[in-house]
């Protein structure tokens, strides 16, 4: 059974052959995460460990990488060795994320889509968002992504606004 887990490692030739499949996805935008991935760290192991540790270390409050960062919690959705997506829960909001990106965002790799992953990646996390001290965790979507749409009302999303064309979303992390 797929659950949350921390980067690792581990997974890097699964996590590799799902950035190669986002990548050749001509129906949905590349995840901003894969066009963060350094890029040595797509063919040498030491640098792909690097990368582990970095997404890792952007848990801590003090890391600070780029201009606007907010500490985020990045996990991997993973059944054995296979990394099916990853899902990021950012730990606070800047006033940029609450129109666009809010508190978490998802994505599942194109050859596991369609299976109910991210539903369940989605409900998974929202305890992790409590932990974190969200009670209630905005999630936003393109008004044309009806799949997104679906996954968050299945969790319990409470429709908002639209702000452009983001969707956005309150979900109760309890």
């Amino acid at each position: 059974m797929p659950e949350l887990i921390n980067p690792t490692a581990r997974l890097r030739a699964s996590f590799l052959a799902a950035v190669t499949e986002f990548r050749q996805d001509r129906d949905t935008p590349v995840p901003w995460f894969v066009t963060d991935v350094d890029p040595p760290a797509l063919t040498d192991a030491r640098a792909f460990n690097a990368y582990v540790a970095r997404v890792l270390g952007e848990r801590d409050e003090t890391a600070a990488p780029w201009d606007g960062f907010v500490p985020m919690t990045t996990l991997w959705w993973a059944e054995g060795d296979q990394m099916l997506g990853r899902l990021a829960i950012r730990h606070r909001l800047t006033p940029a994320l609450e129109k666009a990106g809010g508190h978490i965002g998802y994505d599942v790799r194109p050859s596991a889509r369609r299976q109910g992953h991210a539903t369940a990646m989605l409900a998974a996390a929202l305890p992790i968002a409590a932990s974190l001290g969200i009670t209630e965790a905005l999630l936003t979507c393109d008004d044309t992504n009806t799949a997104s749409q679906r996954v968050i009302e299945a969790n319990g999303g409470r429709f908002i606004d639209t702000v452009g064309q983001k969707l956005r979303y309150w979900v109760p992390t309890s």
